[in-house]
Order: C-alpha cells, then sequence, then structure tokens
C-alpha cells in the first residue's frame, strides 16, 4: 500500500542516488473505490496533479467523475484507498475539511441566493471560515483585483449576469487560500466573451500556482486550456494523455472506448411554415422572472431552429409558452394557421407537439417510477392506453425499444429513473419524445451536461427526426451545440429575440453580441464576410 512513509522513501531514495528531487505533487489520489447498490462507481482511481497543473478529468456520463469530486470535497466518503495533499495523508470528512485544506469547487449549478449581496452569500457559504465580517467586502475586491476577476461585493445576485456570478462563485474559494480548484463544467452557460474571460482567470491562477481540476464535455477547450488530462471509464482510470498533443477525435475515442466520426451536418432550408409566432408578450408571474416582449419568429417543417442565450433570460417563459404550460388569452402562436393560444400542454401534444423541458428529474420524469412508467407519461396517446386500461406489454416493449434504440445503459424497463446518469435519462426522455414522431418538437438543453458520446446519440435522433419533416426548436446555452445541429439560429436576451438567421451566415462573436443584448447587426441585408457578421 502507498502510504506517506512510502512518498517519503521516493525523497530520500532520489538523495543517496544523487538525482533531482521529484517534483512534490499537489494531490495524489491512490487506489479510491466506492460502490453503490449495483454500481461501482470508483474502481481503484489514481489521479495525481502538480502544482500550478490544469487537469482535465474526462468521460462519459456515468463513468464516475462526480463520485470522485465529491469524494474530493467531503460530500461522499470512499470505501477504500487514500488521498494525500500536498504530500501528506489527509482524511476530508466535510467540504469544511476540504476548504480548510485549501480545496475549493464551483458547482455546475451555483450555489446563490439570488436575494443576497455577493459577500452576503460568501458569508453564508464560508461561516468562520469567511473570517472577519467587517473586512469581507474589502478582501473581496483584493482578491478581485489580484486575480482580474471583476466582482462587486455589494451587488445582489439578482443582478449579476451568468458569468459574474460564476466569478463570485471562483472568488469564494480564493479567499481561502485555494492551493486547489475544481470546476464541474463551467462554461456551459457562459457567452463566448466569458469564456474567453475564465480561461484566462484559470491560466493567471494556474501561474500563481494554484492547481485546476477541470471537468468537461467539450474536449476543444480542453485541448486549448489543460496540460494533462485523465480519462474514467465505467469508474476505472482507462487513459491519460496530453490534451494538446491529441485531436478532439482521439480524445473522444478514449472516452468512449470506440472509434466514431465527429463529422459535419448537412444544414436544410425549408419553406413550409409549421409554427408562427406573432409579437408574444408574457408577465412576470414572479421577482425574478423575466418577461418576454414582443416575441416573433417562424419555425419551418424540415428545420432545426437554435436559439441561443445565457440563462434566466427569458428561455423559461418562451418554452412554456410554446409547450401550453402557460396558456395565452392572445392570437399569438398558430400551428398550421390554427391558433393554438388557449389550448393546453395535452391539447397541443395531440396536434403533434413533443416536449423536452430542461429540467430532467423534476419535470421530464419522474425520479421514483420505473422506465416504463415514465414512458407512459408523456405517450399515452401512443395505443398505450386502451378504453382506459393500461396496456402494460406494450408499455414494457417500448421502454425496452427505447433503451435499445438510444442505447440508455440502464438495467431494464423497471430501473428507477433516478438511478440513470444524467446523460442516460436525457437519451431516455428524448427517445420517448421523438418515437412519437412529432409534427413539432422543443427541446430546452439536449445535451446538458452529456458526454460526448451521448451527444452524437441525441443529435444523431435530432436530425433524423428533422429529416422526416420534423419542425424543431433547441433552446440551449450550447453555442457548439447549436452550431453544429442548426440551420437557423437566434439568440435571447432579457426577453427580447434577436433577428433569425440561417446559422452559415453567423459567427459566434456575432451571436454572442446577441446574447449579450446587442442586436444592433444582425439583418441579411449587412455585410457578411466567410467568417460572418461583423464584430459589434
Amino acid at each position: 500500500m502507498h502510504t506517506e512513509s512510502a512518498i517519503n522513501n521516493k525523497h530520500s531514495k532520489a538523495l543517496i542516488s544523487g538525482d533531482k528531487m521529484p517534483a512534490p505533487t499537489r494531490l495524489e489520489l491512490l487506489n479510491i473505490s466506492k460502490t453503490y447498490p449495483g454500481t461501482k462507481a470508483n474502481d481503484s482511481v489514481d489521479l495525481s496533479i502538480a502544482p500550478g497543473e490544469i487537469h482535465a478529468l474526462l468521460g462519459e456520463n456515468g463513468a464516475g467523475k462526480s463520485t470522485l469530486m465529491k469524494i474530493l470535497y467531503g460530500v461522499v466518503q470512499p470505501d477504500s484507498g487514500e488521498i494525500f495533499f500536498n504530500g501528506k495523508r489527509v482524511d476530508i470528512q466535510s467540504p469544511k475539511d476540504a476548504r480548510s485544506l485549501g480545496i475549493g469547487m464551483v458547482f455546475q449549478h451555483f450555489s446563490l441566493f439570488e436575494t443576497l449581496t455577493v459577500a452576503e452569500n460568501i458569508l453564508l457559504a464560508l461561516g468562520e471560515q469567511a473570517g472577519d465580517k467587517s473586512t469581507l467586502s474589502n478582501r473581496i475586491r483584493v482578491v478581485s483585483e489580484r486575480y482580474g476577476i471583476r466582482v462587486n461585493p455589494d451587488q445582489k445576485v439578482a443582478n449579476l449576469s451568468t458569468g459574474e456570478r460564476q466569478r463570485a462563485e471562483i472568488v469564494r474559494c480564493l479567499l481561502q487560500d485555494i492551493h486547489l480548484l475544481i470546476l464541474d463544467e463551467p462554461t456551459s452557460v457562459l457567452t463566448p466573451q466569458e469564456v474567453e474571460t475564465l480561461m484566462v482567470t484559470l491560466n493567471s491562477l494556474a501561474e500563481k500556482g494554484c492547481s485546476i481540476l477541470f471537468i468537461s464535455h467539450k474536449l476543444d477547450e480542453v485541448k486549448a486550456l489543460c496540460h494533462k488530462a485523465t480519462v474514467l471509464r465505467a469508474g476505472k482510470v482507462t487513459g491519460q494523455c496530453d490534451p494538446k498533443k491529441e485531436s478532439t477525435q482521439s480524445i473522444a475515442t478514449l472516452m468512449v472506448g470506440e472509434s466514431f466520426t465527429l463529422g459535419n451536418v448537412t444544414r436544410n432550408l425549408s419553406s413550409t411554415v409549421t409554427l408562427e409566432v406573432k409579437s408574444l408578450s408574457t408577465k412576470a408571474e414572479h421577482p425574478f422572472d423575466v418577461a418576454l416582449k414582443d416575441v416573433s419568429f417562424d419555425l419551418k417543417a424540415g428545420e432545426i431552429l437554435g436559439i441561443a442565450g445565457v440563462a434566466g433570460n427569458g428561455q423559461e417563459a418562451l418554452l412554456m409558452a410554446l409547450a401550453g404550460e402557460t396558456p395565452q388569452r392572445t392570437k399569438s402562436l398558430l400551428m398550421k394557421g390554427k391558433a393554438i393560444d388557449a389550448f393546453n400542454a395535452k391539447a397541443r401534444r395531440r396536434m403533434g407537439m413533443a416536449y423536452v423541458p430542461g429540467d430532467r428529474l423534476n419535470r421530464a420524469a419522474i425520479s421514483d417510477k420505473t422506465l416504463a412508467d415514465n414512458t407512459l407519461l408523456t405517450a399515452f396517446d401512443q395505443g398505450l392506453v386502451s378504453h382506459g386500461f393500461i396496456q402494460q406489454e406494450k408499455v414494457n416493449a417500448q421502454a425496452r425499444a427505447i433503451i435499445k434504440d438510444y442505447k440508455v445503459k440502464a438495467t431494464g424497463k423497471d430501473a428507477l429513473a433516478k438511478s440513470l446518469s444524467g446523460g442516460n435519462l436525457q437519451k431516455f426522455i428524448l427517445g420517448r419524445e421523438i418515437e412519437q414522431n412529432p409534427k413539432i418538437l422543443i427541446a430546452a438543453h439536449p445535451t446538458w451536461g452529456v458526454d460526448v458520446g451521448a451527444q452524437l446519440i441525441i443529435h444523431d435522433a435530432l436530425i433524423e427526426l428533422r429529416d422526416k419533416g420534423c419542425a424543431i426548436i433547441i433552446v440551449s446555452e450550447d453555442l457548439d451545440e447549436l452550431f453544429h445541429i442548426s440551420d437557423r439560429m437566434g439568440a435571447i436576451c432579457h426577453g427580447k429575440l434577436s433577428p433569425i438567421l440561417p446559422t452559415d451566415l453567423l459567427s459566434k462573436i456575432q451571436v454572442g453580441c446577441w446574447m449579450a443584448g446587442d442586436f444592433t447587426h444582425g439583418n441579411l441585408d449587412d455585410t457578411v464576410s466567410q467568417e460572418g457578421l461583423a464584430p459589434c
């Protein structure tokens, strides 16, 4: 077994032999294992990170990344194995223990209260570890300036952009004399401009000696930022590489264990309008809701229309209005020329509309029900109910078909929804909707937090459905995804919708400007270069 004395022995042997002292490690995980009922989440995992190193942790959904990070941050205890930090064996029983060592973590979903200021949020999160309350705001400013992270400690979180909220989370970590920063999908909700700012910040932290563990499914960002990468598959370390020396294709193959092609998608620009949205406006029901303001666009048969935007800019209001969760009294929505504003979600489904909400476990599925039961949840009109009686064999057969056709990793039709990883549950939910052969599909964040293998399955399924004539709206914060599969694109900001243009005429810079609320460029009359519309 590798113990602290064993680590010291490496240094002693180097001194005796006259060799150069080995570089000290910031973090060393040895033989970390964790088993849940029916699943070995981590299987003898070894991981080593040096001071100032930006290290990527890659793998499919369900590969064991989240469990490993929870172990490192003290949220979960391992069944076996050892953790060494700055050369000493440590026992991390809680996040407080992790923070006291200088380990900070920024989760994919920010843990901030919108009604509190940045300083109040940090004080609430750190407690006594935040230090003197009276000097906290000043220390936040000092740390922000030192690392080039612009944060106003006295600003309410509700008034911050998504990028500013993320910087507040990072500053919270930096106040703790940070040695290791863990980032879980840090760019998934940022504009391209905010991603660039984050990359500069992370490189600055690394230059000052802070180690960074970077979890991401965006392989281009991993290649650009990270010094090393460790790949997990089915709970085991299956490979390590220098991302800068690998292609996106080769890294993806390491992750999924098989070769596949990350190909381009053929654009499809049709002319038959399936859904018209005319001057749609809504009211904010809650203090932090964003109302829609005179939104107009059309959706055509056989196209994928992508709508980009930073979270919290009216996407939820748009999705609910389109799907029938908030019926309108106006005549702003026309499906094949028929006003459907007053129709509820069930009536719209019966007209051929399908919907994939962004919240998998709370709105798209029932976590404590089986996959068979969740099939029935929205597909009840597909011959699964006859004269008021559930046709259980048909339900079971449909669930099994979705599991097989969409490569859902589950124990079977009787697996509970909550037992699946996020990516596998997403594949099941999307498959359930696609198999209903809808005329219109509305999908929110279809590959949020989904690994590259699952992304390919989902994208292929969407494109196949599009090619059958279905009109598809994708609302997503992932620009790479939208540029890859959308035939036309726009962006939403503060409840207003930008122009809608063919994707091939757009650049990420232009869409980033739209996401920030600058709609001054973006008409087809504007001068278009090969790189897209001129920067705003």
